[in-house]
Protein backbone atom coordinates (compact mmCIF):
# COMPACT_ATOMS: atom_id res chain seq x y z
CA UNK A 1 0.00 0.00 0.00
CA UNK A 2 1.54 3.29 -1.10
CA UNK A 3 1.08 6.75 0.41
CA UNK A 4 -2.01 8.79 -0.36
CA UNK A 5 -2.64 12.55 -0.39
CA UNK A 6 -2.68 12.81 3.43
CA UNK A 7 0.67 11.04 3.69
CA UNK A 8 2.21 13.30 1.08
CA UNK A 9 0.82 16.37 2.84
CA UNK A 10 2.55 15.33 6.08
CA UNK A 11 5.83 14.71 4.24
CA UNK A 12 5.73 18.03 2.38
CA UNK A 13 4.81 19.94 5.57
CA UNK A 14 7.80 18.42 7.34
CA UNK A 15 10.21 19.30 4.50
CA UNK A 16 8.92 22.88 4.35
CA UNK A 17 9.45 23.22 8.10
CA UNK A 18 13.06 22.08 7.92
CA UNK A 19 13.76 24.43 5.04
CA UNK A 20 12.22 27.29 7.02
CA UNK A 21 14.58 26.57 9.93
CA UNK A 22 17.54 26.65 7.56
CA UNK A 23 16.44 29.97 6.10
CA UNK A 24 15.87 31.42 9.60
CA UNK A 25 19.36 30.39 10.74
CA UNK A 26 21.07 31.53 7.52
CA UNK A 27 21.94 35.07 8.63
CA UNK A 28 23.54 33.97 11.87
CA UNK A 29 25.37 31.07 10.22
CA UNK A 30 26.71 33.29 7.47
CA UNK A 31 28.28 35.85 9.81
CA UNK A 32 31.55 33.93 10.34
CA UNK A 33 33.06 30.44 10.19
CA UNK A 34 32.78 29.90 13.96
CA UNK A 35 29.02 30.43 13.72
CA UNK A 36 28.72 28.28 10.60
CA UNK A 37 30.63 25.31 12.06
CA UNK A 38 30.33 25.70 15.88
CA UNK A 39 27.28 27.90 16.51
CA UNK A 40 29.44 30.44 18.33
CA UNK A 41 30.51 27.83 20.97
CA UNK A 42 27.44 28.68 23.04
CA UNK A 43 25.12 25.68 22.75
CA UNK A 44 23.46 23.93 25.77
CA UNK A 45 24.10 20.29 26.62
CA UNK A 46 20.55 19.07 25.95
CA UNK A 47 20.40 20.46 22.42
CA UNK A 48 23.86 19.13 21.57
CA UNK A 49 23.08 15.72 23.10
CA UNK A 50 19.85 15.36 21.16
CA UNK A 51 21.67 16.39 17.99
CA UNK A 52 24.26 13.65 18.53
CA UNK A 53 21.47 11.10 18.96
CA UNK A 54 19.57 12.38 15.93
CA UNK A 55 22.70 12.17 13.79
CA UNK A 56 23.32 8.51 14.66
CA UNK A 57 19.61 7.81 14.09
CA UNK A 58 20.08 7.73 10.35
CA UNK A 59 17.83 6.14 7.77
CA UNK A 60 20.29 3.25 7.43
CA UNK A 61 20.46 2.48 11.17
CA UNK A 62 17.17 0.54 11.44
CA UNK A 63 18.09 -1.17 8.16
CA UNK A 64 21.46 -2.17 9.62
CA UNK A 65 19.87 -3.47 12.84
CA UNK A 66 17.32 -5.41 10.78
CA UNK A 67 20.13 -6.90 8.70
CA UNK A 68 21.97 -7.96 11.86
CA UNK A 69 18.91 -9.44 13.59
CA UNK A 70 17.77 -11.40 10.54
CA UNK A 71 21.23 -12.93 10.08
CA UNK A 72 22.58 -13.27 13.64
CA UNK A 73 19.64 -12.64 15.95
CA UNK A 74 19.28 -10.00 18.67
CA UNK A 75 22.69 -10.95 20.06
CA UNK A 76 24.28 -9.86 16.80
CA UNK A 77 23.81 -6.26 17.95
CA UNK A 78 26.80 -6.68 20.25
CA UNK A 79 28.71 -5.76 17.12
CA UNK A 80 27.76 -2.13 17.86
CA UNK A 81 26.56 -2.31 21.47
CA UNK A 82 30.18 -2.68 22.59
CA UNK A 83 30.91 0.83 21.33
CA UNK A 84 29.16 2.04 24.49
CA UNK A 85 32.46 1.44 26.31
CA UNK A 86 34.35 3.96 24.21
CA UNK A 87 31.34 6.29 24.35
CA UNK A 88 31.36 6.33 28.15
CA UNK A 89 35.13 6.75 28.18
CA UNK A 90 34.65 9.85 26.05
CA UNK A 91 31.99 11.15 28.45
CA UNK A 92 34.00 10.92 31.64
CA UNK A 93 37.57 11.44 30.38
CA UNK A 94 37.76 13.17 27.01
CA UNK A 95 34.74 15.49 26.67
CA UNK A 96 36.17 18.20 28.91
CA UNK A 97 39.60 17.87 27.28
CA UNK A 98 38.12 18.51 23.83
CA UNK A 99 36.21 21.57 25.04
CA UNK A 100 39.32 22.83 26.82
CA UNK A 101 41.37 22.62 23.60
CA UNK A 102 39.43 25.43 21.92
CA UNK A 103 40.11 24.11 18.40
CA UNK A 104 37.66 24.59 15.54
CA UNK A 105 37.78 20.91 14.49
CA UNK A 106 39.29 17.74 15.89
CA UNK A 107 41.66 17.75 12.89
CA UNK A 108 43.10 21.07 14.06
CA UNK A 109 44.13 19.15 17.19
CA UNK A 110 47.07 17.69 15.24
CA UNK A 111 48.97 20.97 15.16
CA UNK A 112 48.06 21.62 18.78
CA UNK A 113 49.51 18.29 19.93
CA UNK A 114 52.30 17.69 17.37
CA UNK A 115 54.92 19.82 15.67
CA UNK A 116 56.70 20.32 12.37
CA UNK A 117 55.86 19.53 8.77
CA UNK A 118 54.61 16.08 9.68
CA UNK A 119 51.88 17.61 11.87
CA UNK A 120 50.88 20.02 9.11
CA UNK A 121 50.78 17.26 6.51
CA UNK A 122 48.75 15.06 8.86
CA UNK A 123 46.21 17.83 9.39
CA UNK A 124 45.81 18.54 5.68
CA UNK A 125 45.72 14.94 4.57
CA UNK A 126 43.27 13.83 7.29
CA UNK A 127 41.03 16.76 6.40
CA UNK A 128 40.57 15.31 2.91
CA UNK A 129 40.82 11.63 3.91
CA UNK A 130 38.14 11.90 6.62
CA UNK A 131 36.21 14.96 5.53
CA UNK A 132 35.82 13.79 1.93
CA UNK A 133 36.75 10.13 1.35
CA UNK A 134 35.52 8.55 4.59
CA UNK A 135 32.67 10.99 5.02
CA UNK A 136 31.37 10.31 1.51
CA UNK A 137 31.36 6.57 2.25
CA UNK A 138 29.24 7.15 5.36
CA UNK A 139 26.77 9.40 3.56
CA UNK A 140 26.58 6.95 0.67
CA UNK A 141 25.54 4.20 3.09
CA UNK A 142 22.83 6.46 4.52
CA UNK A 143 21.70 7.43 1.03
CA UNK A 144 21.54 3.74 0.06
CA UNK A 145 18.99 3.23 2.85
CA UNK A 146 16.97 6.16 1.51
CA UNK A 147 17.05 4.56 -1.94
CA UNK A 148 15.63 1.31 -0.55
CA UNK A 149 12.96 3.15 1.41
CA UNK A 150 12.02 5.18 -1.65
CA UNK A 151 11.91 2.06 -3.82
CA UNK A 152 9.84 -0.09 -1.47
CA UNK A 153 7.44 2.49 -0.07
CA UNK A 154 7.17 5.12 -2.78
CA UNK A 155 8.08 3.27 -5.97
CA UNK A 156 10.83 5.78 -6.71
CA UNK A 157 13.94 5.04 -8.73
CA UNK A 158 17.31 5.56 -7.02
CA UNK A 159 17.89 8.79 -8.97
CA UNK A 160 14.47 10.16 -8.02
CA UNK A 161 15.03 9.39 -4.35
CA UNK A 162 18.42 11.10 -4.35
CA UNK A 163 17.09 14.20 -6.11
CA UNK A 164 14.12 14.62 -3.76
CA UNK A 165 15.68 13.76 -0.39
CA UNK A 166 19.16 15.09 -1.09
CA UNK A 167 18.17 18.47 -2.51
CA UNK A 168 16.17 19.56 0.55
CA UNK A 169 18.92 18.41 2.91
CA UNK A 170 21.75 20.10 1.09
CA UNK A 171 19.84 23.39 0.81
CA UNK A 172 19.13 23.83 4.52
CA UNK A 173 22.63 22.57 5.41
CA UNK A 174 24.21 25.17 3.12
CA UNK A 175 22.04 27.94 4.54
CA UNK A 176 21.81 27.30 8.27
CA UNK A 177 25.21 25.88 9.21
CA UNK A 178 25.52 24.02 12.50
CA UNK A 179 22.81 26.10 14.18
CA UNK A 180 20.32 25.07 11.53
CA UNK A 181 21.45 21.46 11.89
CA UNK A 182 21.06 21.52 15.68
CA UNK A 183 17.60 23.08 15.62
CA UNK A 184 16.27 20.74 12.95
CA UNK A 185 17.89 17.77 14.72
CA UNK A 186 15.72 18.45 17.76
CA UNK A 187 12.59 18.17 15.62
CA UNK A 188 14.03 15.28 13.65
CA UNK A 189 14.76 13.20 16.74
CA UNK A 190 11.20 13.53 18.05
CA UNK A 191 9.80 12.60 14.65
CA UNK A 192 12.17 9.67 14.25
CA UNK A 193 11.43 8.20 17.70
CA UNK A 194 7.67 8.49 17.26
CA UNK A 195 7.97 6.90 13.83
CA UNK A 196 10.09 3.95 15.02
CA UNK A 197 7.72 3.18 17.91
CA UNK A 198 4.69 3.46 15.61
CA UNK A 199 6.35 1.08 13.13
CA UNK A 200 6.92 -1.47 15.90
CA UNK A 201 3.33 -1.25 17.12
CA UNK A 202 1.89 -1.70 13.63
CA UNK A 203 4.27 -4.57 12.83
CA UNK A 204 3.21 -6.41 15.97
CA UNK A 205 -0.42 -5.92 15.01
CA UNK A 206 -0.10 -7.65 11.64
CA UNK A 207 -2.17 -10.83 11.36
CA UNK A 208 0.75 -13.20 10.62
CA UNK A 209 2.60 -11.83 13.67
CA UNK A 210 -0.31 -11.98 16.11
CA UNK A 211 0.82 -9.38 18.63
CA UNK A 212 3.71 -9.54 21.04
CA UNK A 213 2.62 -12.88 22.49
CA UNK A 214 2.26 -14.36 19.01
CA UNK A 215 5.67 -13.08 17.98
CA UNK A 216 7.40 -14.47 21.05
CA UNK A 217 5.87 -17.91 20.47
CA UNK A 218 6.56 -18.04 16.73
CA UNK A 219 9.01 -20.78 15.78
CA UNK A 220 10.57 -18.60 13.08
CA UNK A 221 12.22 -16.32 15.64
CA UNK A 222 12.97 -18.64 18.56
CA UNK A 223 16.64 -18.90 17.63
CA UNK A 224 16.90 -15.12 17.23
CA UNK A 225 15.71 -13.92 20.65
CA UNK A 226 18.71 -14.48 22.90
CA UNK A 227 20.45 -11.32 24.07
CA UNK A 228 23.71 -13.25 24.43
CA UNK A 229 25.08 -15.24 21.48
CA UNK A 230 24.95 -19.02 21.47
CA UNK A 231 28.10 -20.16 23.26
CA UNK A 232 28.01 -23.38 21.22
CA UNK A 233 28.31 -21.38 17.98
CA UNK A 234 31.97 -20.47 18.19
CA UNK A 235 32.13 -18.40 15.01
CA UNK A 236 29.16 -16.23 16.00
CA UNK A 237 30.33 -15.94 19.61
CA UNK A 238 33.77 -14.74 18.57
CA UNK A 239 32.65 -12.41 15.76
CA UNK A 240 29.80 -10.53 17.46
CA UNK A 241 30.66 -10.77 21.16
CA UNK A 242 34.21 -11.69 22.17
CA UNK A 243 36.12 -9.66 19.59
CA UNK A 244 33.87 -6.55 19.83
CA UNK A 245 33.92 -6.64 23.64
CA UNK A 246 37.62 -7.43 24.04
CA UNK A 247 39.19 -5.61 21.09
CA UNK A 248 36.89 -3.66 18.79
CA UNK A 249 35.65 -0.91 21.13
CA UNK A 250 39.11 0.47 21.94
CA UNK A 251 40.93 -0.35 18.72
CA UNK A 252 38.62 0.74 15.91
CA UNK A 253 37.84 4.25 14.70
CA UNK A 254 34.18 4.41 13.71
CA UNK A 255 32.09 7.59 13.15
CA UNK A 256 30.10 8.44 16.27
CA UNK A 257 32.10 5.97 18.37
CA UNK A 258 35.66 7.22 18.01
CA UNK A 259 37.97 6.15 20.85
CA UNK A 260 38.69 9.36 22.70
CA UNK A 261 36.00 11.22 20.79
CA UNK A 262 36.26 12.80 17.37
CA UNK A 263 34.37 13.73 14.23
CA UNK A 264 30.91 15.21 14.65
CA UNK A 265 30.86 14.13 18.32
CA UNK A 266 33.91 16.31 18.95
CA UNK A 267 32.28 19.07 16.89
CA UNK A 268 29.30 19.06 19.27
CA UNK A 269 31.57 19.09 22.33
CA UNK A 270 33.54 22.01 20.88
CA UNK A 271 30.27 23.90 20.32
CA UNK A 272 29.22 23.54 23.98
CA UNK A 273 29.05 26.49 26.39
CA UNK A 274 31.69 24.96 28.65
CA UNK A 275 33.23 21.67 29.78
CA UNK A 276 30.24 20.69 31.93
CA UNK A 277 27.86 21.13 29.00
CA UNK A 278 30.22 19.13 26.75
CA UNK A 279 30.23 16.25 29.25
CA UNK A 280 26.47 16.38 29.77
CA UNK A 281 25.77 16.37 26.03
CA UNK A 282 27.93 13.30 25.45
CA UNK A 283 26.35 11.45 28.38
CA UNK A 284 22.84 12.16 27.09
CA UNK A 285 23.86 10.89 23.67
CA UNK A 286 25.20 7.56 24.95
CA UNK A 287 22.22 6.90 27.20
CA UNK A 288 19.69 7.62 24.47
CA UNK A 289 21.64 5.90 21.70
CA UNK A 290 22.12 2.58 23.48
CA UNK A 291 19.31 2.36 26.05
CA UNK A 292 16.40 4.19 24.45
CA UNK A 293 16.33 3.41 20.74
CA UNK A 294 17.23 -0.19 19.83
CA UNK A 295 14.13 -2.18 20.82
CA UNK A 296 11.58 -0.67 18.40
CA UNK A 297 13.97 -1.52 15.54
CA UNK A 298 14.61 -5.00 16.92
CA UNK A 299 10.88 -5.73 17.19
CA UNK A 300 10.28 -4.71 13.57
CA UNK A 301 13.22 -6.89 12.50
CA UNK A 302 11.80 -9.90 14.36
CA UNK A 303 8.36 -9.33 12.85
CA UNK A 304 9.94 -9.17 9.39
CA UNK A 305 11.21 -12.74 9.83
CA UNK A 306 7.60 -13.86 10.12
CA UNK A 307 6.28 -11.80 7.20
CA UNK A 308 9.33 -12.03 4.91
CA UNK A 309 11.25 -15.13 6.02
CA UNK A 310 13.87 -14.97 3.25
CA UNK A 311 15.22 -12.85 0.38
CA UNK A 312 13.03 -14.65 -2.16
CA UNK A 313 9.91 -13.48 -0.36
CA UNK A 314 11.22 -9.92 -0.38
CA UNK A 315 11.94 -10.08 -4.10
CA UNK A 316 8.50 -11.55 -4.77
CA UNK A 317 6.82 -8.77 -2.79
CA UNK A 318 8.77 -6.06 -4.65
CA UNK A 319 9.39 -7.42 -8.16
CA UNK A 320 10.31 -3.99 -9.56
CA UNK A 321 13.19 -3.57 -7.10
CA UNK A 322 16.69 -4.04 -8.49
CA UNK A 323 17.70 -7.59 -7.40
CA UNK A 324 21.16 -6.31 -6.42
CA UNK A 325 19.52 -4.10 -3.76
CA UNK A 326 17.35 -6.88 -2.28
CA UNK A 327 19.18 -7.80 0.91
CA UNK A 328 18.12 -8.42 4.50
CA UNK A 329 18.35 -4.72 5.32
CA UNK A 330 15.47 -4.07 2.90
CA UNK A 331 13.11 -5.92 5.25
CA UNK A 332 12.71 -2.84 7.47
CA UNK A 333 11.23 -0.52 4.83
CA UNK A 334 9.29 -3.51 3.47
CA UNK A 335 7.52 -3.82 6.84
CA UNK A 336 6.58 -0.16 6.70
CA UNK A 337 4.43 -0.73 3.61
CA UNK A 338 1.76 -2.19 5.92
CA UNK A 339 1.24 1.12 7.74
CA UNK A 340 -2.20 2.74 7.44
CA UNK A 341 -2.54 6.09 5.71
CA UNK A 342 -1.72 9.07 7.89
CA UNK A 343 0.55 6.97 10.04
CA UNK A 344 2.45 6.01 6.91
CA UNK A 345 3.04 9.67 6.17
CA UNK A 346 4.27 10.29 9.71
CA UNK A 347 6.64 7.30 9.63
CA UNK A 348 7.91 8.22 6.18
CA UNK A 349 8.52 11.74 7.47
CA UNK A 350 10.37 10.25 10.44
CA UNK A 351 12.62 8.23 8.11
CA UNK A 352 13.23 11.31 6.01
CA UNK A 353 14.04 13.10 9.28
CA UNK A 354 16.54 10.39 10.19
CA UNK A 355 18.15 10.66 6.78
CA UNK A 356 18.30 14.45 6.83
CA UNK A 357 19.70 14.71 10.35
CA UNK A 358 22.58 12.39 9.55
CA UNK A 359 23.38 13.79 6.14
CA UNK A 360 23.19 17.43 7.30
CA UNK A 361 25.59 16.73 10.16
CA UNK A 362 28.07 14.94 7.93
CA UNK A 363 27.86 17.69 5.34
CA UNK A 364 28.61 20.38 7.90
CA UNK A 365 31.29 18.29 9.65
CA UNK A 366 33.07 17.33 6.41
CA UNK A 367 32.84 20.89 5.14
CA UNK A 368 34.44 22.16 8.37
CA UNK A 369 37.50 20.01 7.60
CA UNK A 370 37.72 21.23 4.02
CA UNK A 371 37.41 24.89 5.06
CA UNK A 372 39.31 25.11 8.37
CA UNK A 373 41.93 22.42 7.95
CA UNK A 374 42.65 22.58 4.22
CA UNK A 375 41.48 25.78 2.53
CA UNK A 376 42.25 28.20 5.37
CA UNK A 377 45.36 26.36 6.57
CA UNK A 378 47.04 25.69 3.21
CA UNK A 379 45.29 27.50 0.34
CA UNK A 380 44.14 30.90 1.66
CA UNK A 381 45.45 31.57 5.20
CA UNK A 382 44.24 35.19 5.01
CA UNK A 383 40.78 34.36 3.66
CA UNK A 384 37.96 36.53 4.96
CA UNK A 385 35.18 35.07 7.06
CA UNK A 386 32.77 35.68 4.18
CA UNK A 387 34.99 33.64 1.86
CA UNK A 388 35.28 30.80 4.39
CA UNK A 389 31.50 30.55 4.72
CA UNK A 390 31.15 30.55 0.92
CA UNK A 391 33.71 27.77 0.55
CA UNK A 392 31.86 25.87 3.28
CA UNK A 393 28.61 26.09 1.35
CA UNK A 394 30.21 25.04 -1.94
CA UNK A 395 32.00 22.08 -0.36
CA UNK A 396 28.70 21.04 1.23
CA UNK A 397 27.14 20.75 -2.21
CA UNK A 398 30.10 18.84 -3.68
CA UNK A 399 30.11 16.32 -0.80
CA UNK A 400 26.42 15.63 -1.38
CA UNK A 401 26.99 14.96 -5.08
CA UNK A 402 29.87 12.55 -4.39
CA UNK A 403 27.92 10.62 -1.73
CA UNK A 404 24.87 10.28 -3.97
CA UNK A 405 27.00 8.90 -6.79
CA UNK A 406 28.67 6.30 -4.56
CA UNK A 407 25.32 5.22 -3.09
CA UNK A 408 24.32 3.85 -6.47
CA UNK A 409 27.23 1.36 -6.25
CA UNK A 410 26.64 -0.04 -2.72
CA UNK A 411 24.26 -2.94 -2.13
CA UNK A 412 23.64 -3.21 1.64
CA UNK A 413 24.24 -1.35 4.93
CA UNK A 414 26.26 -4.10 6.60
CA UNK A 415 28.66 -4.05 3.66
CA UNK A 416 29.51 -0.38 4.27
CA UNK A 417 29.64 -0.92 8.05
CA UNK A 418 32.25 -3.67 7.69
CA UNK A 419 34.33 -1.59 5.25
CA UNK A 420 34.43 1.32 7.71
CA UNK A 421 35.35 -0.96 10.62
CA UNK A 422 38.18 -2.47 8.58
CA UNK A 423 39.62 0.89 7.47
CA UNK A 424 39.62 2.22 11.05
CA UNK A 425 40.96 -0.95 12.68
CA UNK A 426 44.05 -0.55 14.86
CA UNK A 427 43.96 3.25 15.15
CA UNK A 428 41.76 3.49 18.25
CA UNK A 429 44.40 2.83 20.91
CA UNK A 430 46.51 5.66 19.53
CA UNK A 431 43.57 8.07 19.73
CA UNK A 432 43.06 7.09 23.37
CA UNK A 433 46.72 7.38 24.40
CA UNK A 434 47.76 10.50 22.50
CA UNK A 435 46.22 12.71 25.19
CA UNK A 436 48.14 10.99 28.00
CA UNK A 437 51.47 9.80 26.56
CA UNK A 438 53.90 12.49 25.44
CA UNK A 439 55.96 10.14 23.26
CA UNK A 440 53.28 9.70 20.56
CA UNK A 441 54.00 11.97 17.61
CA UNK A 442 52.69 12.86 14.17
CA UNK A 443 54.58 9.97 12.57
CA UNK A 444 52.74 7.58 14.91
CA UNK A 445 49.41 8.78 13.52
CA UNK A 446 50.63 8.69 9.93
CA UNK A 447 51.82 5.12 10.35
CA UNK A 448 48.53 4.00 11.91
CA UNK A 449 46.49 5.64 9.17
CA UNK A 450 48.55 4.28 6.27
CA UNK A 451 48.97 0.75 7.61
CA UNK A 452 45.29 0.33 8.55
CA UNK A 453 44.25 1.51 5.10
CA UNK A 454 46.69 -0.78 3.27
CA UNK A 455 45.57 -3.78 5.33
CA UNK A 456 41.93 -2.92 4.65
CA UNK A 457 42.61 -2.71 0.90
CA UNK A 458 44.34 -6.08 1.00
CA UNK A 459 41.42 -7.80 2.74
CA UNK A 460 38.86 -6.09 0.54
CA UNK A 461 40.39 -6.86 -2.84
CA UNK A 462 43.23 -9.40 -2.61
CA UNK A 463 42.66 -11.77 0.33
CA UNK A 464 40.67 -15.02 -0.01
CA UNK A 465 36.95 -14.18 0.28
CA UNK A 466 36.22 -16.80 2.93
CA UNK A 467 38.24 -15.10 5.69
CA UNK A 468 35.92 -14.21 8.59
CA UNK A 469 35.40 -10.50 9.33
CA UNK A 470 36.63 -10.95 12.91
CA UNK A 471 39.88 -12.48 11.63
CA UNK A 472 40.35 -9.50 9.32
CA UNK A 473 39.65 -7.10 12.20
CA UNK A 474 42.01 -8.82 14.62
CA UNK A 475 44.77 -8.98 12.02
CA UNK A 476 44.35 -5.32 11.14
CA UNK A 477 44.42 -4.27 14.79
CA UNK A 478 47.55 -6.31 15.49
CA UNK A 479 49.51 -5.22 12.42
CA UNK A 480 48.51 -1.55 12.73
CA UNK A 481 49.21 -1.32 16.46
CA UNK A 482 52.64 -2.92 16.14
CA UNK A 483 53.43 -0.61 13.20
CA UNK A 484 52.59 2.67 14.94
CA UNK A 485 54.30 1.65 18.19
CA UNK A 486 57.44 0.75 16.24
CA UNK A 487 57.36 4.05 14.33
CA UNK A 488 56.89 5.92 17.62
CA UNK A 489 60.01 4.31 19.05
CA UNK A 490 62.10 5.03 15.94
CA UNK A 491 61.14 8.66 15.32
CA UNK A 492 61.84 11.87 17.21
CA UNK A 493 59.22 13.09 19.67
CA UNK A 494 57.25 16.31 19.31
CA UNK A 495 59.36 19.37 20.17
CA UNK A 496 59.48 20.54 23.77
CA UNK A 497 57.73 23.86 23.20
CA UNK A 498 54.67 22.20 21.63
CA UNK A 499 54.43 19.57 24.38
CA UNK A 500 54.66 22.19 27.13
CA UNK A 501 52.08 24.41 25.42
CA UNK A 502 49.76 21.41 25.20
CA UNK A 503 50.21 20.72 28.93
CA UNK A 504 49.43 24.32 29.83
CA UNK A 505 46.26 24.41 27.74
CA UNK A 506 44.84 20.92 28.30
CA UNK A 507 46.38 19.91 31.65
CA UNK A 508 45.99 16.19 30.83
CA UNK A 509 47.95 15.01 33.88
CA UNK A 510 49.02 11.47 34.67
CA UNK A 511 52.33 9.57 34.58
CA UNK A 512 52.52 9.75 30.79
CA UNK A 513 53.49 13.45 30.99
CA UNK A 514 55.93 13.20 33.91
CA UNK A 515 58.99 13.36 31.62
CA UNK A 516 57.79 16.60 30.01
CA UNK A 517 56.97 18.21 33.36
CA UNK A 518 60.30 17.25 34.90
CA UNK A 519 62.20 18.65 31.90
CA UNK A 520 60.21 21.89 32.11
CA UNK A 521 60.98 22.17 35.81
CA UNK A 522 64.68 21.56 35.13
CA UNK A 523 64.60 24.38 32.57
CA UNK A 524 63.00 26.72 35.08
CA UNK A 525 59.55 26.73 33.43
CA UNK A 526 56.39 26.47 35.48
CA UNK A 527 53.33 24.73 34.04
CA UNK A 528 50.24 25.83 35.94
CA UNK A 529 47.93 23.05 37.12
CA UNK A 530 50.62 20.39 36.78
CA UNK A 531 50.19 19.52 40.45
CA UNK A 532 46.41 19.13 40.14
CA UNK A 533 45.06 15.73 41.15
CA UNK A 534 44.67 13.38 38.16
CA UNK A 535 41.00 12.42 37.99
CA UNK A 536 41.22 9.95 35.08
CA UNK A 537 41.00 6.91 37.45
CA UNK A 538 37.71 8.31 38.78
CA UNK A 539 36.59 8.90 35.21
CA UNK A 540 37.31 5.27 34.31
CA UNK A 541 35.33 4.12 37.35
CA UNK A 542 32.39 6.26 36.22
CA UNK A 543 32.78 4.83 32.71
CA UNK A 544 32.36 1.30 34.09
CA UNK A 545 29.37 2.27 36.24
CA UNK A 546 27.82 4.21 33.35
CA UNK A 547 28.13 1.18 31.07
CA UNK A 548 26.54 -0.97 33.79
CA UNK A 549 23.61 1.45 34.05
CA UNK A 550 23.00 1.65 30.30
CA UNK A 551 23.44 -2.07 29.60
CA UNK A 552 21.16 -2.94 32.52
CA UNK A 553 18.50 -0.60 31.17
CA UNK A 554 18.85 -1.97 27.64
CA UNK A 555 18.61 -5.62 28.68
CA UNK A 556 15.94 -5.04 31.33
CA UNK A 557 13.78 -3.56 28.58
CA UNK A 558 14.35 -6.66 26.49
CA UNK A 559 13.42 -9.03 29.29
CA UNK A 560 10.27 -7.02 30.04
CA UNK A 561 9.32 -7.38 26.36
CA UNK A 562 10.05 -11.12 26.57
CA UNK A 563 7.90 -11.35 29.74
CA UNK A 564 10.91 -12.82 31.54
CA UNK A 565 10.21 -11.02 34.79
CA UNK A 566 12.90 -12.18 37.21
CA UNK A 567 15.93 -11.00 35.17
CA UNK A 568 13.91 -7.92 34.18
CA UNK A 569 13.41 -6.94 37.82
CA UNK A 570 17.02 -7.66 38.78
CA UNK A 571 18.43 -5.63 35.90
CA UNK A 572 16.03 -2.76 36.56
CA UNK A 573 17.29 -2.58 40.16
CA UNK A 574 20.91 -2.67 38.95
CA UNK A 575 20.17 0.16 36.52
CA UNK A 576 18.64 2.32 39.27
CA UNK A 577 21.47 1.73 41.79
CA UNK A 578 24.24 2.35 39.26
CA UNK A 579 22.52 5.50 37.99
CA UNK A 580 22.28 6.89 41.53
CA UNK A 581 25.97 6.16 42.13
CA UNK A 582 26.83 7.89 38.87
CA UNK A 583 24.95 11.05 39.87
CA UNK A 584 26.72 11.09 43.23
CA UNK A 585 30.17 11.04 41.60
CA UNK A 586 29.34 13.50 38.82
CA UNK A 587 30.91 16.52 40.51
CA UNK A 588 34.16 14.73 41.26
CA UNK A 589 34.60 13.79 37.60
CA UNK A 590 34.05 17.37 36.46
CA UNK A 591 36.40 18.83 39.06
Amino acid sequence: MGPNAIDWLIIVAYMVTTLAVGVWAARRAGSNSSEFFLSGRNMPWWLLGVSMVATTFSSDTPNLVTDIVRQNGVAGNWLWWTFLLTGMLTVFVYAKLWRRSGVMTDIEFYELRYSGRAAAFLRGFRAIYLGVFFNVLIMASVTLAAIKIGGTMLGLTPIQTILIAGSVTVVYSMLGGLTGVLLTDFLLFIMAMVGSVAAAVVSLGLEPVGGLAGLMSNEAIQTKLSILPDFNNTDLLVSVFIIPLAVQWWSVWYPGAEPGGGGYIAQRMLAAKNEVHATGATLLFNVAHYALRPWPWILVALCSLVVFPDLQSLQAAFPDMDPSKVRNDMAYPAMLTFLPHGLMGMVLASLIAAYMSTISTHLNWGSSYVVNDFHKRFIRPNASEKELVLVGRISTLILMILASTLALWLSNSLQAFNIMLQVGAGTGLLFILRWFWWRINAFSELAAMVVSFVVAIYFQFFAPPDIANWVKLLTSVGVTTVAWLLVTALTRPTDKATLRRFCRLINPGGPGWRTVLLQAEADGETIEGADRKWNVPMGILCMVVGCLAVYSTLFATGFWIYSNHIPAIILTCVAVVSSVFLMMTWRRVNA
